[in-house]
């Protein structure tokens, strides 16, 4: 997909962009897919799609006022770095993390970030239990973000942990987050975060139900979470 196809895109789906965004996003899309034949990054393969359900998709949040100017926010799980890196491509006044516990994923993120000259962006390579445990970044965020990464009441305990109180995380959910909802706000609750009722949100020519569930830190984590790696997993917060 070219450039003037993804300008496209965003005007259709509403997107406010800089001039420099299509090229970028062009870039970023060619390395995927690059990346992609030699590692496994997506599942997507058709052009349209992956700008749709990867970049699109990441940006939506955009239309909102979620995301306030000059924010730090870390990327949790972030992948092949959706949502974060299209949002440092189009929002340089945010400075991103992007974190994942798989050093390939990483490598190829730095691909993109020299042939895109992004330098609003570190990469972390750890798993969100032992970072949110280090100083540099618990509570040190105005935002934690996550898209497909695990059900609320698990995602809860990643995130919650790296947001300053007044900060916000932002989970990029389908239909299906109304089932986790009973677990998650239960979970959320013993992190000292609060969720709010998902926003649902439509990527424009497709029939996807996708939401986004925000979650607000109103109080400090308790200093006995997150627990050790594995255990978010294992014995999820809010069952039972």
């Amino acid at each position: 997909m070219n450039r003037n196809q993804i300008q496209e895109r965003l005007e259709r789906n509403r997107i406010s962009f800089t001039p420099e965004l299509p090229e970028r996003l062009e870039i970023y899309l060619a390395l995927l897919k690059e990346w992609n034949a030699r590692m496994d990054l997506t599942a997507v393969m058709d052009d349209e799609e992956l700008a749709d359900r990867h970049l699109m998709d990441s940006l939506c949040v955009l239309r909102t006022e979620l995301i306030p100017r000059g924010a730090s926010f870390i990327d949790v799980g972030t992948g092949a770095g959706f949502p974060g890196m299209p949002l440092a491509m189009a929002r340089e006044d945010l400075s991103i993390v992007l974190m994942d516990a798989q050093q390939k994923r990483l490598n190829f993120l730095e691909a993109v970030r020299e042939a895109t000259g992004i330098r609003n962006i570190q990469l972390l390579h750890a798993r969100a239990e032992e970072a949110a445990r280090q100083q540099n970044y618990r509570e040190r965020f105005d935002l934690a973000t996550a898209r497909a990464v695990a059900p609320l009441n698990i995602l809860s305990e990643y995130l919650l942990p790296f947001v300053k109180k007044g900060g916000t995380c932002l989970c990029w959910k389908g239909p299906s987050v109304s089932e986790e909802l009973e677990a998650g706000k239960k979970a959320c609750r013993i992190l000292g975060g609060q969720t709010e009722e998902p926003i649902s949100y439509r990527i424009a020519d497709r029939n996807w139900d996708h939401r986004l569930l925000v979650i607000r830190k109103i109080a400090k984590t308790p200093s006995l979470y997150p627990r050790k790696a594995g255990t978010p997993k294992a014995k999820p917060l809010g069952v039972g």
